[in-house]
């Protein structure tokens, strides 16, 4: 008796079940991996690929965020760059509307920054913070699924081997006792053989027989647990794993095309915020009015001062007489003189300046009371230095305030501070706030003097408003080619001192803070002059002065009437006769 078993004999009962599913419930089988059994090995990679993927979209949005990051911060960095510098003339300049759309550009730039911040904020929450957990997650799951999977295929391949072992084992016996039957009819045929020996060759025979019929049924019944377990393996542990798997990697395919929605959500999100950045920048573009800013510049270097009278004609051929004796007092004007000239200066100079008012615009140095600027632009200043001198004042008192109700309080609750611990504090809040009271005061007083002075216009004053345009820096640069210094010399260094962009005051208070100076002789007045602006002087036509400083080229000639009045007047109004011991005596007509 022989018995032949093989792997291909044992599994193929169990493959007709199979067919039927696949006849029945193809769609079903085909939307499954469970008929994927003999693919352990690939889903494993293809599920380690599946979480590379993840992995590197997650890299993806982390880069991405740092660009949105960067970006951010270069936009910030762009616009505090080019915003206004606190305190400065740069923030003077953003009055006008041109320059304010820019500023508005400039914060609404900074707000779309800020959008671009929430983008990366967003995604790292949204999409790196959550995939990040999701992919350790997934591992996790997908170690154990594949573990259960390795565990069932070693169960599986561990009853094979029995199977197997309990086969041979049954072939083996089978074999032994075929052997011993042949043994036992041979010693039975054999009439030279004992009794004995044929009995004992025949109850071995038997054992054999026996050893077989045990094999057999050992085998059988391993055979039947084998296919049980192959059955459940194939049909009910592997597919529960391979469900699991491939649900898992659904989820994760799910999950990424979520991110990615995401991903563009976030984006999405932004999107009218950053739509109304731009409007609002578009709002600013149009809110430029050029007839605004060209009236902004009308007021901010008016000076207030009317042009200059035409420039007389000189004749340079008529000879000019020089006196050099106080007897030429008794001299007709009808001897040789020239004919008036009015509203003409000495060789055409129309801005006097002095040495001193030089040093002070050298040196950056300015009168308290602007005195230095045209009456319009003194006007500005003053009530500019006014009102900050008025906010000043508030806040001292707010505190004030604040220091008197804490020292109620302290008064109340002892326990919760001393009271004279803010007497102190209270008390140079008080001597501030009076300080600067007393400053209001005479800025308000100096500012009343200008308002009162403006409307005062007269046909000398309007010949001498070309004294004043010197004031203002940009009228300087622009006529600075014809135009010369006192001492003859405008030329470089006057455009120096303009760059500095500190006007030069008129007339300084030098006759109060130097010694008198000494006359060098006299002069008679041949029209009068009112000298309404300051370091000027009046007089009256025919009126008898002396002469403290002679013309230096500037066209002006300081003269005195006594001691407590002295100042300039045009050499075109005087007759200058200068002392014979004078340097360079000349009579100016």
């Amino acid at each position: 008796m022989e018995f032949s078993f093989s792997r291909r004999d044992i599994v193929r009962p169990l493959k007709q079940p199979t067919r039927l599913i696949l006849r029945t419930t193809e769609q079903t089988v085909l939307a499954s991996w469970s008929h994927l059994q003999d693919q352990f090995d690939n889903l494993e990679k293809h599920t380690q690929w599946g979480i590379d993927v993840l992995e590197k979209y997650i890299k993806f949005v982390k880069e991405r965020t740092e660009i949105e990051l960067s970006y951010a911060k270069q936009l910030r960095n762009l616009s505090k760059k080019y915003q206004p510098k606190k305190n400065s003339k740069e923030e003077e300049e953003y009055r006008y509307t041109s320059t304010k759309a820019f500023l508005a550009t400039l914060n609404e730039m900074n707000d779309y920054a800020g959008q671009h911040e929430v983008i990366s904020e967003n995604m790292t929450s949204l999409i790196t913070g959550e995939l990040t957990r999701y992919v350790q997650e997934l591992k996790q799951e997908r170690k154990s699924h594949f573990h259960d999977g390795r565990k069932a295929q070693q169960h599986i391949e561990t009853c094979w081997k029995q199977l197997e072992a309990s086969k041979r084992r049954f072939e083996r016996d089978c074999k032994e006792a075929d052997r011993a039957q042949q043994y036992f009819e041979k010693m039975d045929a054999d009439i030279n053989v004992t009794k004995a020996d044929v009995e004992k060759a025949r109850q071995q025979a038997q054992l054999r027989h026996q050893m077989a019929e045990d094999s057999k049924a050992e085998y059988c019944s391993t055979l039947q647990k084998f296919n049980s377990e192959q059955h459940d393996h194939y049909y009910t542990h592997i597919p529960n794993i391979f469900q699991k798997i491939q649900e898992m990697e659904e989820r994760r395919i799910v999950r990424i095309g979520e991110s990615m929605k995401t991903f563009a959500d976030v984006d999405r999100q932004v999107i009218p915020i950053i739509g109304k950045c731009l409007d609002e920048i578009t709002k600013a573009a149009e809110s430029i009015d050029h007839k605004n800013d060209s009236q902004m510049v009308i007021e901010a270097f008016k000076s207030g001062f009317e042009p200059p009278g035409d420039v007389d004609f000189e004749d340079f051929t008529q000879p000019m007489k020089r006196t050099v004796s106080e007897s030429s007092l008794s001299n007709s004007r009808g001897d040789g003189k020239s004919e008036p000239k009015f509203g003409g200066k000495s060789k055409g100079k129309l801005w006097p300046f002095i040495k001193k008012n030089k040093l002070s615009l050298k040196l950056g140095a300015g009168p308290e009371d602007f005195s230095n600027l045209p009456p319009e632009q003194r006007r500005k200043k003053l009530q500019q230095k006014v009102d900050e001198l008025n906010k000043d004042i508030q806040k001292e008192m707010d505190q004030r305030d604040a220091l008197t109700k804490m020292k109620d309080v302290y008064i109340k609750n002892p326990q919760m501070g001393d009271p004279a611990s803010v007497d102190h504090r209270l008390a140079e809040l008080g001597q501030n706030i009076e300080k600067l009271r007393l400053e209001v005061q005479k800025f308000e007083g100096w500012l009343a003097e200008v308002e009162g002075r403006l409307p005062m216009r007269t046909e000398q004053a309007r010949r001498q408003s070309g004294l004043y345009e010197a004031q203002n820096t940009s009228a300087v640069n622009s006529c600075a080619q014809d135009r010369e210094s006192p001492d003859g010399s405008y030329t470089e260094e006057q455009s120096q001192e303009t760059e500095m962009k500190v006007p030069a005051t008129d007339f300084d208070d030098e006759f109060d803070d130097e010694e008198p100076l000494p006359t060098i002789g006299t002069c008679k007045a041949l029209y009068t002059f009112e000298g309404q602006n300051e370091g000027t002087i009046s007089v009256a036509e025919g009126e008898m002065l002396y002469v403290i400083e002679e013309d230096k080229g500037d066209g002006w000639t300081r003269i005195r009437r006594n001691e407590d009045e002295e100042g300039y007047v045009p050499t075109s109004y005087v007759e200058v006769y200068l002392d014979k011991n004078a340097k360079g005596a000349m009579t100016y007509i």
